[in-house]
């Protein structure tokens, strides 16, 4: 929603939904650069944790426990947000819905299965922003 010209910090911008990591649009690098207030450092230290935060995450959410898995998805949503992946984003949320209304068992794979696809994606974009290797992105061996 926007007031005035200005926008939420979960918001992407009109026509730009997500900024260019590489050749693919998954990281708002505008929302990613003003999160970081422009320091280099920040941001690569900021991408490193999130990707730690990010396989701790989902191993709590493919676990047996659907609270857990809510507020696992919950926090996932908020962190990408915060570095402006927006589908990665959307997909927690949705996942956070599902387990948190008690859905349905398809429901909540279908919301997995979109978390999983998301996640690899931003993890993807993310290493290779930090020159990181494919086996280093801290992505969980659930995901595998």
């Amino acid at each position: 929603m926007a007031i005035a010209g200005l926008r939420l910090a979960d918001e992407p911008a009109q026509g730009n939904e997500a900024g260019i990591i590489g050749r693919q649009c998954i990281i708002d690098e505008e929302h990613l650069t003003r999160m970081t207030l422009g320091d280099r450092r920040l941001e690569r230290e900021v991408l490193q944790i999130f990707l730690r935060q990010t396989a701790i995450m989902l191993d709590r959410i493919v676990g047996p426990e659907p609270d857990v898995a809510t507020a696992a998805a919950h926090t996932l949503t908020g962190s990408a947000r915060g570095i402006g992946a927006w589908r990665l984003a959307k997909a927690a949320e949705r996942l956070q819905q599902a387990t948190g209304q008690q859905g349905s068992n398809g429901d909540v794979g279908e919301a997995i299965a979109e978390l999983k696809s998301a996640s690899l994606e931003a993890s993807a974009a993310i290493a290779a922003r930090l020159g990181l290797p494919r086996d280093r992105s801290d992505q969980p061996a659930v995901f595998d």
